[in-house]
């Protein structure tokens, strides 16, 4: 260690997050992070400026799920914060290590209604893993570091630190140790044991219907081929669950057929909670054993209350540690073979697709849009696929894509895909990036464009432009008759893609339901080489339901 009397907190701070690996930070200035924007300097960390906390924090999200780093967001206090906090809802839900830092009053005026004085960590501990509030410029470095080993401990997720502007500003007697650094950023990780494992791989062994359900962390975009090495091992299909519609995901098919006919079902660091159906009738079949590992005992709980006897085993531990130990453990004992009629069965439901509709009154149904996408991406299998949430986002969501995907997840949150995109070219800048979203969504982030064409990316964003907001349109209809649908009308064919024009962009409208037209703009706007809008108009079709192949139940009289 080493005194240097230049040296402030905001120093410790970079030190910290540069020991962790990060090398990049998505931020929006403001009067409290300043002395962070100068201690980055001469350092190997890139900040993108954005236009938006909100948008910042969505980045860190993507970029933590397609590199497998902690996605970092740097924002000022009072409203910069609160920008931020709903997109935390996202991080949380999708299981994503985000590290939120933001800018704070300083603790020697604590209580003096000092400028943005405000309890920062009691307004994000509802949406947040863990949230604190440094303490000096000696402690900064390793309370960065424990923060950003609690993002990624157990059940990943987002967390936030409060940085005073006392400690940032602070002198920094001595460096921080690295090895101090290095102890403190290790997450620790709670096992499966041997035992344990040997049991449960022996159970699944031993069904003639056996299902793997994970959660988000464990898709096959964040995890590798971690997924499918289960699969293997235990000779039984591994689906991950990422989507607000649960049991209804478009991009799993007919996911609830093959659910209701398992006879034991594993739940590996999936919450139980509504995508399941909450735990009843759609989780196995009515004799099947349930095995749930978790890394948190309050989803061990919940899911003790919800099916009682069903429950065959619930047992403590983390995803990734689990996983291998089940892998381990099956290959040492031998899983049950000769089960290609079953997993052929799951794949066969969760490949099926809700039939396209027909394009009519010079607009394309959103199938027609989704399969010119799914064109250009088969082109491109390392492509990386971004989907927004709506009804258009569910036909998006319904593309087979074999490379990389981030989705609006499990939060149902929408707006985001214009920051995923950003960040997704900024950390896959080899492959191209395809966004979809609906128009609603669009106008949450568009001003992000202006950040897309500074900081030099590339994408191609492609705008379902049915003038609603179909979402709320289609539950109108459902729920209250299709002659009472109101105030969710937007602008008809309004032009997105001016407007990314404007910043800069390229732009493309595609109207008149010509199906060649959008082919050609999706390949303009890919060879730009620039951030690209192309703005489709579209017919507003409800969300897609995969087919069911399950015989239907004789009416009785």
């Amino acid at each position: 260690m080493t005194a240097d009397s230049t040296r402030t907190g905001a120093h410790a701070l970079v030190d910290a997050l540069h020991a962790a690996g990060v090398r990049t930070i998505f931020s929006l200035s403001g009067n409290q992070i300043m002395p962070v924007y100068d201690a980055v300097i001469g350092r190997d960390i890139r900040l993108v400026h954005v236009r938006h906390e909100a948008a910042a924090v969505y980045m860190a999200e993507a970029w933590a799920q397609l590199t497998g780093e902690v996605g970092v967001a740097l924002v000022t206090a009072g409203a910069g914060l609160g920008n931020a906090l709903g997109a935390l809802i996202s991080a949380r839900a999708s299981e994503t290590p985000v590290l939120l830092l933001s800018g704070d009053s300083p603790r020697a005026q604590d209580g003096m209604g000092a400028f943005q004085e405000l309890d920062q960590a009691a307004m994000s501990r509802p949406v947040a893993k863990w949230s604190g509030r440094a303490g000096t410029a000696a402690t900064l470095a390793e309370e960065t570091a424990r923060a950003i080993a609690k993002a990624r401990q157990g059940r990943p997720g987002p967390v936030h630190l409060a940085l005073p502007v006392d400690a940032l500003e602070g002198p920094l007697a001595e460096s921080p140790d690295a090895g101090g650094l290095a102890a403190a950023l290790a997450p620790g990780a709670l096992p499966l044991g041997v035992a344990d494992a040997a049991r449960i791989a022996a159970l699944l062994a031993g069904a003639e219907r056996p299902l793997v359900l994970t959660g988000p962390a464990l898709s096959a975009s964040r995890s590798g081929d971690a997924p499918a090495r289960l699969a293997a091992a235990l000779d039984a299909p591994v689906l991950c669950m990422e989507s607000p519609r649960g049991l209804r995901d478009p991009s799993l098919g007919a996911l609830a057929e093959v659910t209701r006919a398992a006879d034991v079902v594993m739940l590996l660091a999936k919450a139980p909670d509504f995508t399941t159906g909450f735990l009843g009738s759609d989780i196995g079949s009515p004799d099947a054993r349930i095995v749930v590992i978790d890394p948190e005992a309050e989803m061990l709980d919940r899911a003790a209350a919800r099916l009682g006897s069903r429950l065959e085993r619930a047992v403590q531990a983390d995803a990734g540690a689990a996983l291998e130990a089940l892998c381990a453990a099956a290959a040492s004992s031998g899983a049950k073979a000769g089960r290609i009629a079953w997993r052929d069965r799951v794949a066969e439901a969760t490949a099926r697709r809700a039939p396209g509709g027909a394009d009519s009154d010079g607009r394309l149904h959103p199938a027609t849009l989704c399969a010119a996408v799914e064109a250009r991406l088969k082109a491109s299998p390392g492509a990386v696929l971004i989907v927004d949430g709506g009804e258009f986002g569910q036909w998006g969501q319904t593309m087979h894509h074999s490379g990389p995907r981030v989705i609006n997840g499990v939060s149902g949150a929408i707006g985001a895909a214009p920051a995923y995109a950003i960040a997704a070219s900024i950390a896959c800048p080899d492959v191209p990036v395809y966004a979809l979203m609906g128009d609603g969504t669009a106008g949450f982030l568009l001003a992000e464009y202006e950040t897309a064409v500074r900081e030099n990316t590339r994408f191609v964003a492609v705008i379902g432009n049915d003038d609603l907001w179909n979402a709320e349109h289609q539950i109108q209809i459902r729920s209250y008759g299709a002659n009472r649908t109101h105030s969710c009308d937007l602008t008809p064919a309004a032009r997105y893609d001016l407007a990314a024009t404007a910043f800069g962009a390229f732009g493309a409208l595609v109207d008149g339901g010509d199906a060649e037209a959008l082919r050609v703009a999706l390949q303009e706007a890919e060879a730009s080489g620039r951030p690209a809008c192309v703005n489709v108009v579209i017919l507003p079709a409800p969300a897609p339901v995969a087919p069911s192949a399950e015989p239907k139940a004789e009416a009785v009289h």
